[in-house]
This record gives structure tokens, C-alpha cells and sequence, in this order.
């Protein structure tokens, strides 16, 4: 071997083991963060945001709500969460210490009817008429969905709307895991259901259940997912928030042009057909903004049907932190939401 041959070659050595040192060190550098999410058709998901992370390290954690989501974050167990604006709104009237960062889907929720309530769909007419009936022979309605998810807002402002008081018209049956939906249908348990994709389509596919609406029609909209953090992980970790922002805007990206992974990750965690998740996100709409106003309609709405005890406009809208979004888009806030 010639002494330039050994120069280069030893020359070539140095400089990969500099640099396999200098990305070990890169990787130890870099900052882990805890990001916990539902199990729901929008929520899964944020299953893709490691692969999609740059400058931090996600472990992505699935719970079986958003209720259990955010039981995590106020507890500190983890960094981020994704939930959903009325978890945001309630967290608030309690006075726990949370600030949405960013938008991710909406959209998700049905109102089905169990087998033997014949009415068509969006016939809130005849849903008063069967409301009144069930009512004058003592044996009420019985109307279900999660409580404190999204889904029973959607379907308590949608109630409301239409002249129903879902404390007083209707017996409200809780069923805390959208899991447990489909079964209780299918037991006869309850009448009416609120629920969540994908069990809203696997409902639907079992015959367990018919639609009988999307319950947008009312303030909240069909804003479902907003991602969440608290003052002191902001503080503390400022580009590691900036950096799960940018993995949160990369992963509606990929879900608006391929939604082959969204429903890759849905038979995952569910076990469901893909067939039945391609049918789930028929009612999903990918969104990163944080839409101010409607988030302030909500709140309202909340305190008008007795769900908070405090009126949280001007918490709601001060703890909406645009500035990762800004820099994640190079976008203004009047662009994302504001």
C-alpha cells in the first residue's frame, strides 16, 4: 500500500468517525417530548408525527379518550396532547393550565339511530315527535354519546337547535369508551347515539345502527382536533414545541395528498377493515388553523347548555398561541385561524 493510499484512508476514517460522533452527540442533543392522542379516526393519525418530527424526538401514546388525554396532560405525564376544543374550553373553566398550539382535523362525529327507531334522515321533526311520545309514556328516549367529547357537544348544540333539551327531554346514557358504542347499540341499551369515526362507519357497515345526522349545524361547527401544551413545557422547551408544531403541519400535509396511511393506521390500532376506515374519513377534514371565533362561539355555547360554570372567552382566546404556526407556515395568524 502507498503512503498516500494509507493518508487517504486513514484521512477517510477520521472524518466518518467525526461525523458518526457528531451525530450521536446531535441525538443526544435533541429533546424528547411525549405526545398523547385519542382513539379516533382523526386522532390516530398523530401515530405518523415520529417519523414526520425533525429536531425532536416524539413517543406518540395512545389513550382510549381525550378525557384520558388530557387527564395526562394536566398531570404532567406527558408534553402534548391532542384533544379537542371542548376539552380545551373545559380544562379552562377548571383552571388548568393548557394552550392550544395548533389545529390538526375536524370533523368525525354522527348521530345514529338504533334498529327499531324508524325515522329518516335529518328528520328532526319526527325525532321531537318520538322525543314527546317516549316522554308522555315515561319511558324517555334513551340518548348516548362519551361525555366531555366532542361528540356530545356536537350533539347537545345540535339538540338544542332543534328545540331539544338533552337534560330534560331525553335520558342521557354516558358511555365513556367510543369503543363500547356499537355493542351498546347492538344490546338495545339505547335508542340514540352521538360517536366518533370509525365507529360511526363500522355502526353503519354492521347495521347495528342508521344515520340519521352530522351534528354541524350549530356553534361548534365541526371543529373537532386541537392540539394542546402547558405554559411550562412552552417555557422550558420552546423549539421542541416549534418542532412537534412543524411534525403536526407536515402530518396534514400527507393526510390531504395520501390518505393511505391515515387508513393503515386506523386498521392498526382498531383492528377495523380498511374498508370501513376509507368510509371514516369520508367525514374527516384535515385543518391546522385554530379558528378564534368559532373557538369563542363554543365556549359560549358550553356555558349556555350548563357544561362550564364560567364564562372563559377571554382565557379561550389568550391562550390560542399562533407563533409556532406562524413560523412552522410562514404564515400570519389572520391566515391560520386568528
Amino acid at each position: 500500500m502507498s503512503l498516500r493510499s494509507f493518508t487517504l484512508g486513514a484521512v477517510t476514517g477520521v472524518v466518518l468517525a467525526l461525523s458518526a460522533a457528531a451525530a450521536t452527540a446531535q441525538a443526544a442533543d435533541t429533546e424528547a417530548v411525549k405526545l398523547g392522542f385519542a382513539k379516533c379516526a382523526h386522532c390516530l393519525p398523530m401515530a405518523l408525527t415520529p417519523d414526520l418530527a425533525k429536531g425532536v424526538k416524539i413517543e406518540a401514546i395512545n389513550f382510549n379518550s381525550g378525557n384520558d388525554v388530557l387527564t395526562a396532560l394536566v398531570s404532567k405525564s406527558i408534553d402534548v396532547a391532542q384533544v379537542t376544543y371542548l376539552h380545551y374550553i373545559t380544562a379552562l373553566d377548571k383552571g388548568f393550565d393548557v394552550v392550544a398550539i395548533s389545529g390538526q382535523v375536524n370533523g368525525g362525529s354522527e348521530i345514529l339511530t338504533a334498529k327499531g327507531i324508524e325515522l329518516k334522515p335529518d328528520d328532526w321533526a319526527g325525532l321531537k315527535a318520538l322525543i314527546a311520545d317516549r316522554k308522555a309514556k315515561g319511558e324517555p328516549l334513551r340518548v348516548a354519546a362519551s361525555r366531555r367529547n366532542a361528540q356530545d357537544i356536537h350533539m347537545r348544540g345540535a339538540f338544542l337547535k332543534n328545540g331539544i333539551d338533552a337534560n330534560k327531554d331525553v335520558q342521557f346514557v354516558n358511555i365513556p369508551n367510543p369503543s363500547d358504542h356499537a355493542a351498546a347499540l347492538q344490546r338495545g341499551e339505547v335508542d340514540v347515539i352521538c360517536t366518533v369515526e370509525p365507529f360511526a362507519s363500522q355502526i353503519r357497515s354492521s347495521g347495528a345502527g342508521r344515520h340519521f345526522t352530522l351534528p354541524y349545524d350549530q356553534a361548534a361547527g365541526n371543529l373537532t382536533n386541537l392540539i394542546v401544551t402547558r405554559s411550562d413545557v412552552i417555557k422550558e422547551h420552546p423549539k421542541a414545541v416549534e418542532a412537534t408544531v412543524a411534525s403536526v403541519v407536515a402530518l396534514v400535509d400527507k393526510l390531504k395528498a395520501d390518505r393511505g396511511a391515515w387508513v393503515d393506521t386506523i386498521n392498526k390500532y382498531t383492528g377495523m377493515d380498511k374498508t370501513v376506515a376509507a368510509e371514516a374519513l369520508k367525514n374527516a377534514s384535515p385543518d391546522y388553523a385554530m379558528h378564534k371565533d368559532s373557538t369563542l362561539a363554543i365556549a359560549a355555547m358550553m356555558r349556555d347548555l350548563k357544561y362550564i360554570s364560567h364564562d372563559v372567552s377571554a382565557a379561550a382566546e389568550k391562550n390560542l398561541d399562533y407563533s409556532f404556526l406562524e413560523t412552522v407556515t410562514a404564515k400570519p395568524k389572520t391566515e391560520l385561524g386568528f
